[in-house]
This record gives C-alpha cells, structure tokens and sequence, in this order.
C-alpha cells in the first residue's frame, strides 16, 4: 500500500503516556513513509501550560522513541510548527481535533496552506489525557496522604 505522504510530523508534550497518544502516532503513521514527531522540553511546556511534566523530558524522548510507529524525534523547543516546517520540510502534520477551529490553529493551517503543507486531523480519544491523568493521581496522593496523618 502506497502511504499518501512521504514525511510526516505531529508534536506532544507526551506527559503519562495513553492511549491517546498511541492513537495519534499509529494514525499518522499510517499516512506516510516516515513519522518525524517532536516531544515539547519540560521548558517549552513551563512557557505555555505553566506547570512542569510529570514525566522528565529525557524519559518522555525515550518512551516515544521506542514506538514501531516513530522514526524520528526531536526536540520541540517552541510552539512554532512553521519554523519547524521550515527545518523539517514535512508534508503533513497531524493533530488531534481538540485543537481544531482554534485561533492559533487556524493560523497555523493558513501559513500551511500557502506551502502545500496538509494539516490532517484525528479525532480526539475522549475519556482520556495526561491532565486527567495527573488530576488523578494529585488526588489519590492527597487521599493516601490524609489516611496517613
């Protein structure tokens, strides 16, 4: 089967590893030859969602590297997929929906647009995320912690 892109690229933070995140990957991949994916640093991450991974940057690189779905990873040291295009040259990138329609992405698809680069979304896994995740866990902590006193 001929994949319809030769190179692809999508982005995460990649926090507590789920489903999600595999379903992503697996999709993309699925769409072309090689999957270049761009793991944001724990700095990155600090400057737009303003809390540290729960996951240490080096640790959430070796876990996405290891994935049959993934050829390549990176560092993603800023929010600019553009400027990554412009270093990676991909011709598609691949994102979850949640982020569909929404002002920074809708920017994103118009630069895209004007260098033939295709903006393909998935549908986002509902029922599950790293926030989730970490809410969670805050709570079970919080609980085993008050059970202790």
């Amino acid at each position: 089967m001929t994949k319809k892109y030769k190179v692809g690229y999508t982005t995460g933070v990649f926090d507590l590893f789920h489903i999600g995140h595999l379903n992503i990957l697996k999709k993309a991949k699925e769409q072309c030859e090689y999957l270049i994916v761009g793991v944001s640093t724990d700095e990155n991450v600090l400057s737009y969602k303003k809390k540290t991974p729960v996951i240490p940057f080096e640790e959430r690189i070796a876990i996405v590297e290891a994935l049959k779905y993934v050829d390549e990873v990176v560092p993603q040291t800023h929010m600019d997929k553009f400027k990554a295009w412009e270093k990676i040259k991909f011709e598609a990138i691949f994102h979850g929906d949640d982020w569909k329609g929404s002002a920074m992405y809708s920017e994103i698809e118009r630069k895209f647009n004007e260098v033939g680069v295709d903006m393909v979304y998935f549908p986002y896994t509902q029922g599950t995320s790293s926030t989730i995740l970490a809410d969670v866990l805050a709570q079970a902590l919080k609980e085993k912690k008050a059970s202790n006193e």
